[in-house]
């Protein structure tokens, strides 16, 4: 475990801290061409090999470096102004891989799967219900009710309302499974906080009570899940 920890702040020193915005613009313009590039790739290598302190793991720093290489080359070619942000989760996810594979490697351990148990199903089950198919299930349940947009102009983000749904739920379902009752009043009572400048300026009573209706609704689902997922969680034990 130790050992990919030290992977990851090899990459977290190599990818964020010490990889100036010269350097990306850089490697962005020229791709293959640019000197950063390659300085990039070397630097994850020798942080690496630094950070686990052991002479044996040289190899295994050049199998990173050139890996890393690899998925940054593949990006740089790939990505454009309108998938930069896909790119970049899929780079990060794909160096995470990398770093497990090599700690796994490294100290020879076997991958084992024991901790898919009926915990796991339960939670990742619950986590993926309050995602999109909650949000889906509420924007028809409350279809009735939406209010209509008088001056045609909406100054949200995008989408930025589910996203916030989906982010205040996951954060309900946690607080439920790990006991934290409490941290859910917390949670409600910021939201309310923020939205109510917003409800107070609308001066449109259909609008305070759609959004009223979304989030108890949001949170009740959320709750509701939450207790059915912590009860099937004592029965597991």
């Amino acid at each position: 475990m130790i050992l990919f920890v030290k992977l990851f702040l090899a990459h977290l020193l190599g990818d964020f801290i010490f990889q100036p915005n010269l350097w990306v613009i850089d490697k962005e313009t020229k791709k293959q061409k640019s000197i950063y590039l390659y300085i990039h790739i070397a630097l994850h290598g020798i942080i690496a090999w630094i950070l686990v302190g052991e002479l044996s793991f040289g190899w295994y720093a050049l199998l990173l470096a050139i890996t890393h290489g690899f998925i940054d080359f593949l990006k740089l070619h790939f990505q454009k102004d309108t998938t930069k942000r896909a790119w970049f989760i899929g780079d990060q996810i794909a160096h995470l891989i990398v770093l497990i594979a090599i700690a796994f490697l490294y100290s020879q351990q076997r991958i084992y799967l024991h901790w898919l148990n009926s915990q796991f199903w339960i939670i990742v089950t619950g986590v993926l219900f309050l995602t999109k198919p909650t949000s889906i299930c509420i924007r028809n349940l409350i279809s009735i009710w939406t209010p209509e947009n008088k001056n045609g102009t909406d100054d949200s983000l995008a989408n930025a309302g589910n996203y916030i749904g989906i982010l205040e739920r996951l954060f309900v379902f946690c607080f439920i499974i790990t006991g934290h009752f409490e941290a859910i009043g917390f949670l409600l009572a910021a939201k309310s906080i923020f939205r109510f400048g917003d409800l107070k300026e609308a001066k449109d009573r259909k609008l305070t009570e759609y959004v009223l209706i979304g989030t108890l609704l949001s949170f009740g689902i959320a709750l509701l899940t939450g207790l059915i997922a912590q009860v099937m969680l004592l029965q597991t034990f």
